[in-house]
């Protein structure tokens, strides 16, 4: 008896967006359709290695494409691991993936990005774009009882026992009358050729007596790379990724590594960022493979998680066919390949990042903050990524590598100095940057909540010691100034900078640390920096906003003493000038010092009252 379901919710209105979309190159629902074909024939290849009698004789794993023009429909056929009752409806009927949800907002709100469907696992679906009906019929390897899956795509489906003579799984799309073209021969092959040359299974286009190969049935990755179009690794990259159409791969590394033993490597860096990055569940979309027979993906430890962005596929000649996830994990073979692997894919990426470092500066703003994460917990990648990360600078237009920071470093300067901070827009506009620029010594921008992580782990480079420019000293009279700057000279005598800085320590008491004259600011009257033994005070931010860190008393209120609003709170303090106004004055510049850093007011309506008095008396003259 026939037994009918409703979709699961987001795969509704996933088909009402597939269906209605008026998008030019439906032809990819046999790209989709194919690529599921292979993965189910690597399964059972898999499988099989254990339990040979799954195959039940039938040993050459195929695809095949066919069409009946009279019946106007096209099926897509495999003799793969097939499917159960349970798989048909977990796999047809729901999606469970993480970031679907943001995947379908995605669509909704373009509609021509419908193949973003590919990226998420769900490529079935993109059949509903050129059929009005799909029908699957599939028998799991093993099992007697094949399953016939029925649905128009307008929200619920059916699944009903059928016969089939052999496992795997038949898909019979019913085309809509706009979708005749997949009822010609050569169109059927021009798509095949296109998208799945790279299939290493024979994809064979016809009825059975007469079918005809279409592809060249071998593993891209085992083919000369004097024989491979930029096309064709394209096309492979989609296919191993589930990549977008549109996401072209922004680099393609194949090679072959040979000595104690031997594998082939074809992977590719994407050139979009995928929606689940950083969901810590993710792993990395590398497939593993031991003699052109797949394993497994997302192996732990073949791709450490800094690299969790790499797509492709690793074909292993020594493993064991017979080999388990479980001993994979633990298989120092794995571990040995991870290590070189790895360093390759970084030396491709530093040699990218010399050669082309426009090119390189996209590739950092998607990826620069999950590769930033080696520098953390990947010791033995630490000297490599070094050599590999990037950093804006308040010099340099574009990224800035450390080698290059440490060779234009001023004579006398010891310290790399860096500056955590948000963004860049605040990073340029920050006062504490003023003394760096003004003796022309460059400051590297920590923009990444990792940065906070890495540095103190890091230390040093070169023998030069990372220093931040909002905590402790800055030791900059200890730096040769930049011969085109212009220092100005002191204000007043230092009996009044002491009185002054007294005051507002008193003043300030309980709002501040400490108050102390600045070297660091050239043009503006105040800023907050956090102590030498502190934590840097865009961590305390970052603390108090994760985990409940109160900051409020672990920062240092510096002043500017040749600015004309210091000079003139000196004259005040040294005039015994009203009590109030100097403290409503030390409060106003603290606030100016906390707005400059992104820090919320304590007290908005007096922070107002304040500001609104010295307009008037400004005003007054």
């Amino acid at each position: 008896m026939s037994e009918q379901r409703e979709f699961q919710a987001e795969v509704s209105r996933l088909l009402d967006i597939v269906a209605n979309a008026l998008y030019s190159e439906k032809e990819i629902f046999l790209r989709e359709l194919i690529s599921n074909a292979s993965d189910a024939c690597d399964r059972l290849r898999y499988e099989a290695i254990a339990k040979p009698e799954l195959m039940a004789g039938d040993t050459e794993l195929k695809i095949r494409v066919s069409f009946d023009t009279g019946a106007r429909t096209l099926k897509v056929s495999d003799n793969g691991t097939g499917m159960s009752k349970e798989e048909l409806i977990k796999n047809l009927g729901t999606i469970a993936h993480s970031g679907t949800r943001e995947m379908i907002n995605a669509l909704e709100g373009d509609k021509k990005g419908v193949n973003l469907i590919g990226q998420f696992g769900v490529g079935f679906y993109s059949a509903f774009m050129v059929a009005d009906k799909v029908e699957v019929l599939s028998r799991k390897a093993g099992d007697k009882t094949a399953w016939l899956w029925v649905s128009d795509g307008k929200g619920s489906y059916t699944v009903d026992e059928h016969l089939k003579d052999s496992h795997g799984t038949e898909i019979t799309l019913h085309l809509k009358d706009a979708a005749s073209e997949y009822l010609l021969e050569e169109r059927l092959k021009q798509v095949i050729k296109k998208y799945s040359d790279h299939i290493s299974f024979p994809i064979l286009l016809g009825d059975a007596d007469k079918a005809v190969m279409v592809n060249k049935g071998s593993a891209l990755w085992m083919r000369p790379k004097a024989d491979i179009t930029p096309e064709q690794y394209k096309e492979f990259y989609h296919h191993v990724s589930g990549a977008m159409t549109m996401d072209q791969p922004w680099l393609t590394m194949h090679w072959r590594a040979e000595g104690a033993f031997e594998y082939n490597n074809l992977l590719f860096v994407p050139g979009m960022k995928p929606f689940d990055l950083y969901d810590p569940r993710r792993h990395h979309g590398v497939k593993l493979y031991v003699r052109r027979v797949f394993i497994t993906d997302g192996v732990e430890g073949l791709i450490p998680p800094f690299l969790r962005f790499l797509k492709g596929v690793v074909d292993s000649e020594d493993l064991p066919l017979n080999i388990s996830r479980e001993m994979l994990q633990n298989n120092p073979m794995i571990a040995k390949m991870s290590a070189a692997i790895t360093r390759k894919v970084l030396g491709e990426l530093q040699e990218k990042a010399e050669k082309e470092p426009a090119a390189f500066e996209q590739f950092w703003a998607l990826f620069g903050p999950v590769l930033k994460e080696g520098l953390y917990d990947a010791h033995s990648y630490r000297e490599a990524l070094c050599r590999v990360v990037r950093f804006y600078s308040s010099q340099a237009e574009g990224l800035v590598s450390l080698e290059e920071y440490v060779a234009r470093m001023k004579d006398g300067q010891e310290n790399i100095y860096y500056l955590s901070v948000g963004d860049l827009q605040t990073a340029r506009n920050s006062p504490q940057l003023e003394a760096f620029k003004a003796k022309g010594i460059e400051v590297l921008f920590m923009t990444d909540t990792i940065d906070e992580f890495w540095l103190p782990i890091q230390g040093d480079f070169r023998g030069k010691k990372f220093k931040s420019v909002t905590r402790g000293s800055t030791e900059l009279s200890k730096i040769a100034p930049d011969k085109t700057a212009e220092e100005k000279p002191t204000q007043g005598n230092i009996d009044l900078n002491e009185k002054l800085v007294a005051r507002l320590r008193e003043i300030l008491a309980g709002e501040v640390k400490d108050v102390c004259l600045s070297e660091r600011l050239v043009d503006s009257p105040v800023c907050l920096v956090a102590p030498e033994n502190d934590v840097d005070i865009h961590m305390q931010r970052l603390l108090k906003k994760s985990q409940g860190y109160e900051a409020v008393h672990h920062h240092v209120l510096e002043i500017n003493d040749r600015h004309p609003v210091i000079v003139k709170l000196k004259n005040m303090v040294a005039n015994d000038a009203s009590a109030e106004v100097i403290a409503d004055t030390a409060f106003l510049l603290l606030d100016q010092a906390r707005i400059i850093e992104g820090e919320p007011l304590k007290n908005p309506a007096e922070f107002v009252r304040r500001m609104s008095l010295a307009i008037e008396h400004g005003l007054a003259g």
